[in-house]
């Protein structure tokens, strides 16, 4: 991989690599045209052997088709909610799901075992917090991850049973996904709180907001989700840490249902209410659609196409279309980025969460240039937001035919990361996310950017080499 400053040049000495030699040539009053060389595969054998026998396959170029074209295709649609245990599959009594890939009580993290201990306490498993651990810890629950139940969750992602979740339907497939409802910033459940206010506020989600919405959802006979992401890409969002845009054109579709729904006005005021008063409403809805869209594209023999990025706060995973429902892991990353008063990177959990779902769609750190406010939020320059967006065209497959990003010309967000790039060029996922207090119970801290560990991808190269090389 090669990038040229100061190119084309007008005469003058070009330095490959080391800026070493060119300061010594600039000392001497040269006009000097810097290199900036790497090695592919970062220069190890292995990766490049594998790469050499995956490169230029047409029956790979063929399955990657295929997979961008299913993702492409689908039709992601809003289509009811309902408990979890009664809709999720595989999803049975005592059992938590959780973001990431798989993991237990003892290698969890700080927010993510909160998390497990107000969903206990919340099902009425445990009275107490440490009531709640000893359940945990002692075998009574067994832990799953989102993904193998077609299921996200951001931050820590727990789904317990009687959690009302979100039901999205692909149509143009029929595969479904699911996720919970949003419960806003700060001291909330997904990011490890538990305290009785975060409590009391999911009860109400379960028994005053989710019948509401799930009347006014039928009532709708379904909403096209794709089609509001697109619109609220040209709005200011890259609905993965910003969806104001998008949780405004949500409450435009569902508020005419949620008057018919015949419930009391009040009830309608106070579902109303708590969307518009929490811009990350519709999180929860471009999670899943990413995910259905996704999981279309999964399982294709041959196809180097990611279709899972996930993080639990301990380990990074990603899968890929053509190795099926294998992880690839490797240790989550600390997240850099702005932080709330009183709190700074000693307090910081590493990455956690599925929300990464909407990075690996094309959307959140590869829209960032449809954003460029978010910089405020997680920190940056509008150079930078611009900046991540064009470098991951390098990594992916296509520009999406759906979404496009104006500054750039409404060229279409970067979509389909391909492994085998990933691995050539170096250049890992760009990531826009929040950032959870390391010990539980406390919450939210700040918001910031990342990116996954290397490990994942060059495990899954030599996997994919090894089974179809």
């Amino acid at each position: 991989m090669a990038t040229v400053k100061n190119w084309p040049p007008t005469g003058g000495v070009v330095n490959l690599g080391s800026s070493v030699f060119a300061r010594s040539m600039r000392d001497q009053g040269a006009n000097v045209y810097e290199v900036e060389w790497r090695p592919p595969a970062r220069g190890k054998q292995e990766l490049i052997r594998a790469l050499d026998a995956l490169g230029g396959r047409e029956d790979i170029d063929e399955a990657n088709r295929v997979a961008l074209e299913r993702y492409s295709s689908a039709q992601p649609v809003l289509v009811g909610i309902g408990r979890a245990r009664d809709v999720v599959p595989g999803f049975r009594d005592r059992m938590l799901l959780h973001a990431g890939p798989p993991i237990t009580w003892e290698r969890m993290s700080g927010p993510l075992r909160g998390a497990v201990i107000g969903a206990i306490m919340y099902e009425g498993w445990a009275g107490s917090a440490g009531e709640a651990e000893e359940v945990a810890a002692g075998g009574e629950v067994a832990f799953s991850p989102c993904h193998e139940h077609s299921a996200v969750g951001p931050m820590a992602g727990v789904v317990s049973p009687s959690m009302p979740v979100f039901i999205i339907e692909n149509r143009a497939a029929g595969n479904r996904s699911y996720c919970t409802l949003n419960e806003g910033l700060g001291k909330v459940l997904r990011y490890g709180a538990y305290s009785p206010e975060v409590l009391a506020r999911l009860r109400w989600m379960a028994d005053g907001l989710a019948p509401v919405l799930a009347k006014g959802i039928e009532l709708s006979r379904g909403i096209d989700l794709k089609s509001i992401i697109a619109q609220a890409l040209h709005m200011g969002d890259e609905v993965h840490n910003r969806n104001r845009a998008a949780t405004s054109l949500f409450i435009r579709a569902i508020a005419p249902y949620l008057i018919d729904t015949g419930y009391p006005l009040s009830d309608i005021r106070r579902v109303l209410e708590f969307i518009n008063g929490n811009d990350h409403f519709f999180l929860n809805l471009s999670m899943p659609a990413a995910k259905a869209m996704l999981e279309a594209a999964h399982g294709i023999p041959k196809s180097t196409m990611v279709t899972v990025m996930s993080r639990n706060g301990t380990d990074f995973g990603i899968k890929v279309s053509g190795l099926g429902d294998r992880w690839f892991t490797g240790p989550a990353q600390k997240v850099k980025g702005l932080y709330f008063p009183g709190f700074g990177d000693d307090d910081a959990n590493p990455d956690i969460g599925d929300s990464s779902i909407t990075e690996t769609a094309g959307l959140g750190g590869f829209a960032m240039a449809a954003a460029i406010p978010i910089v405020q939020f997680v920190g940056g320059t509008p150079e930078d937001a611009v900046g991540f967006s064009r470098r991951m065209y390098s990594i992916t497959l296509s520009e999406n035919r759906f979404f496009s990003i104006p500054v750039l010309g409404f060229r279409g967000t970067p979509t389909g990361i391909d492994l085998r790039k990933v691995v050539e060029t170096g250049i890992l996922p760009q990531i826009n996310t929040g950032i959870a207090h390391k010990d539980p119970g406390i919450g939210q801290v700040g918001a910031g950017l990342v990116t996954p560990p290397w490990e994942c991808f060059e495990k899954a190269l030599l996997a994919f080499a090894e089974r179809y090389a």
